[in-house]
């Protein structure tokens, strides 16, 4: 039996039960969307890419990310997914002098959501499988082809928020999504209504300005990405990154909807504090195995330790953590990579102080890369001079 050769009837008996068994398949929160292609997603598209607001990790080909039946040409429905993540660090350790912390995403805290959220769709593969044996599923998450939030938004899972995130009435947007297209006609949910009306919360936080206007974020401003990025970051950036080492919250954590929200039930997505809030100090000498040992079950590694360690460094200048010099310097003055001796020498120039001073004419003697002797010279400046005891 082909779908097509079942009623309506038995289409919506399956959604219903679909929905139902959900808890048991750890879901919070399903929704069905036509699979007709995203026409007004693929205008915005374009005009974000005109713009340069692009990040750079996004699927390159517009048509992909906007109609389904370039994925799967029998295409009739995509199921989405909603999982909730937690948004409060219990028992956090305490960041101060000479012990200063980092802090990673809430998206980043427990295991990576890729995984975590393919092994529910492929629970929900499974419980299709069994009732219409015949079906086509292309299941994907973050990385695929399709855009998340634009497929949540049509199922009805949340409205698309300020802040571009999507913002369920239940869970808030503390949230992760991922989707299914498959041939089976379901029937279809409404998009809810707009929740964020003439609310600028989250516009008026962002650190950088990356939220231009309601639902539209420049994502080469955007802490979040910068965070993710492994080249230079502009000073400006730097100065707004503070001790991010992976992404960013603002835009959620000051949403008057995530107000009280913190789920807590999914036991593999709950934080190891010393994972969620890392002494920044150690990072800088971490090796790759360490690095993966203590990180690589987080969606955070997914870039490899140079942004963290990079990002590490932002944060130590930030702080001015004058007993973290030593670390820094020698950063400056043994680590193979040009972006991370640059940065060391900025940060350097925050921390200040004699051992600074020393540290970055020791690098002007010996340094070989331009771009990290411009960076030493420019650090130097800034720093007063030392008065005389």
């Amino acid at each position: 039996m082909t779908p097509t050769e079942r009623d309506a009837a038995f289409w919506r008996d399956l959604k219903e039960e679909m929905i139902a068994a959900a808890p048991e398949l750890g879901i919070d929160k399903i929704g069905v969307a036509s699979a007709e292609p995203f026409t007004e997603l693929k205008e915005r598209l374009v005009r974000h890419r005109e713009l340069g607001y692009e990040s750079g990790f996004e699927e390159p080909d517009l048509d992909k990310r906007t109609e389904p039946a370039l994925l799967m040409p029998n295409a009739r429905s995509i199921i989405s997914i909603a999982v909730a993540y937690p948004s409060k660090l219990k028992n956090a350790p305490v960041s101060e002098p000479g012990k200063r912390r980092g802090i990673l995403s809430r998206s980043a805290w427990g295991v990576d959501y890729h995984d975590a959220l393919r092994r529910r769709l492929d629970r929900l593969a499974a419980w299709l499988t069994e009732r219409v044996p015949e079906v086509s599923l292309m299941p994907m998450v973050d990385t695929g082809e399709l855009a998340d939030r634009a497929v949540a938004e049509r199922a009805g899972i949340g409205w698309s928020g300020s802040n571009c995130a999507i913002i369920s009435p239940e869970l808030g947007s503390w949230m992760y999504l991922g989707e299914m297209i498959t041939d089976l006609p379901l029937p279809t949910d409404q998009p809810i209504a707009d929740g964020c009306g003439d609310c600028t919360i989250c516009i008026d936080a962002c650190p950088t300005g990356a939220l231009v206007g309601p639902g539209q974020l420049n994502a080469q401003r955007c802490i979040s990405f910068v965070t993710q990025t492994k080249g230079l970051v502009d000073e400006e950036l730097m100065l707004k990154i503070g001790n991010r080492l992976y992404g960013c919250d603002t835009c959620q954590i000051v949403c008057p909807v995530n107000r009280g929200i913190d789920m807590r039930h999914h036991t593999e997505l709950l934080p190891d504090p010393e994972v969620a809030k890392p002494l920044l100090r150690p990072l800088l000498a971490m090796g790759n195995r360490e690095f993966r040992d203590k990180f690589g079950a987080s969606a955070a590694a997914w870039r490899g330790r140079k942004p963290i360690q990079r990002n590490a460094l932002i944060g130590l200048g930030n702080f001015r953590d004058a007993e973290s010099v030593p670390d820094v310097a020698r950063v400056l003055r043994e680590d193979p990579r040009p972006e991370l001796r640059a940065t060391a020498a900025w940060a350097l120039g925050r921390i200040g102080g004699q051992a600074a001073v020393d540290a970055l004419a020791a690098a002007l003697t010996a340094e070989q890369d331009d771009t990290v002797r411009d960076a030493a010279q420019r650090a130097l400046a800034k720093i007063e001079p030392v008065s005389a005891p």
